[in-house]
């Protein structure tokens, strides 16, 4: 299936990452929930490589492509935002004082897709790190 295609497939997936990711917000550097989560997305997709534990909450996926290349880093943030969610659908926030107001858990869904997709497929040269 073509690289576009797959990623069209993916989207409602990636949604309910995103979803997820709202339900459950963390601050700052207490990220360890969300941490564990995009880890074992990551080991799951197939990353070459991933590491734990950087800065703390930091997790890091490595993808090498087909062959040499340049590498290139694509980094989200996972953290939430400390306010009360007002938001009444049901993937709102299930943590007291605590949002993704910050469009985070959609960018840190968005850079899970995209490491998905790359995992899978490896059709590039170089490497990725996530």
């Amino acid at each position: 299936m073509p690289l576009l295609n797959s990623a069209v497939a993916a989207q409602p997936e990636i949604a309910v990452w995103r979803r997820t990711l709202h339900q459950t917000p963390e601050l700052m550097y207490d990220t360890f929930k969300t941490a564990a989560f995009v880890d074992a997305k990551l080991r799951e997709f197939g990353c070459d490589e991933v590491v734990t534990g950087i800065g703390r909450t930091g997790v890091v996926g490595l993808i090498k492509g087909r062959g040499d290349g340049p590498t290139i880093g694509l980094r989200a943030d996972m953290d939430a935002l400390p306010m009360q969610e007002g938001n009444t659908f049901a993937h709102r926030s299930t943590q007291a004082g605590r949002m993704h107001a910050c469009g985070h858990d959609g960018h840190t869904a968005m850079l899970m897709g995209a490491a998905a997709q790359l995992s899978r497929s490896k059709a590039f040269d170089g490497t990725v790190h996530f």
